[in-house]
């Protein structure tokens, strides 16, 4: 079903934008794009919600500020926006704004998102839900800010590794060319993306990257994050970011995991591979996300999880 979202935000007066759980450079900056392109258009400030705290190298973006973590469980929208939400599940206790809301729209490109939207813009195909955004402010011929262009950048950018996964594609890059002429510093925008580290940060990763396993002859290898870690390091949720990719680097991994525990009986998962579709995987434990990124929760000791994880991986590789 078509989405004009000018229609739709014309009869709107409240407009809620909605950032997945432990937020990462695209769902904030598609968040912060999108609200700076709505205020510019039609003079209305969406509230924007986050549902975890915002990693520090992200507070860079244009407009985070205003981002708020609670919000009145009365309030109705008119319109509720999620953005790069691959499962409605993932924005947690703002999912009751959702549920509430008149209208409401999903824009994504994660191959599993299931549509939950009463409009959904989903590209499996896009290298970001920045990505689908800016292509969708294109062809609906809405005139990009300064501000937004700097959010948009840095979601593509951070959701391909700077331009190095699989996921940079030509429309990807064109895009961000086409950011660059709007106003986006690549070199700016990711020194505060990648080079903001703190040295708590820098150590407790190369840490959990020293106690790796590795498994099936070097192809997989997997490290554990207990919470008595992140207290050691004084490390926040989003400390292990950027860990499965880093053990993927390594020449002989194919699968590479990272597994955290949230408690005695949650065991929070990130999948990396060079080759195999761990969507697939993920898939098992009620997960999902890319072919060779994806994430689940496995109701489990972070043990049980490690138990049940490579046993479908074993599965994967006896096909």
């Amino acid at each position: 079903m078509e989405c004009n979202l000018d229609n739709i935000i014309k009869s709107s007066k409240k407009i809620l934008l909605l950032s997945h759980v432990n937020p990462d450079g695209d769902t904030l900056g598609s968040m912060c794009a999108l609200y700076s392109m709505i205020y510019k258009r039609f003079k209305i400030k969406p509230d924007m919600s986050i549902v975890s705290n915002v990693p520090f190298n992200y507070k860079f973006l244009p407009n985070i500020n205003l981002a708020q973590r609670y919000f009145d469980s009365s309030l109705v929208y008119d319109l509720v926006i999620t953005l790069d939400v691959a499962a409605i599940d993932r924005v947690r206790e703002s999912k009751i704004f959702f549920d509430k809301a008149k209208v409401t729209v999903n824009f994504d490109h994660h191959k599993t998102n299931p549509l939950y939207g009463d409009y959904n813009i989903v590209e499996s195909d896009a290298s970001s839900c920045g990505e689908v955004l800016f292509y969708y402010f294109q062809k609906y011929n809405w005139e990009i800010t300064n501000d937004a262009a700097i959010c948009l950048y840095a979601a593509i950018m951070t959701d391909t590794g700077n331009f190095r996964f699989e996921n940079t594609t030509s429309a990807a890059l064109k895009a961000a060319s086409q950011l660059v002429e709007y106003g986006a510093k690549p070199s700016v925008i990711y020194k505060n993306c990648y080079e903001t580290k703190s040295k708590n940060l820098v150590m407790f990763q190369n840490y959990c990257v020293n106690k790796a396993e590795f498994l099936y002859d070097n192809k997989v290898v997997y490290t554990t994050v207990y919470k008595k870690d992140l207290e050691k390091f004084s490390a926040g949720d989003d400390a292990t970011d950027g860990i499965a990719e880093t053990l993927r680097a390594i020449d002989t991994t194919e699968i590479s995991f990272v597994v955290k525990e949230v408690d005695s009986k949650t065991t929070k998962v990130s999948m990396r591979s060079k080759n195999v579709d761990v969507a697939k995987i993920c898939e098992m434990f009620d997960g999902g996300g890319h072919t060779y990124a994806a994430g689940c929760t496995i109701k489990s000791s972070v043990k049980d999880a490690i138990d049940k994880l490579l046993r479908e991986i074993n599965f994967e590789y006896k096909k």
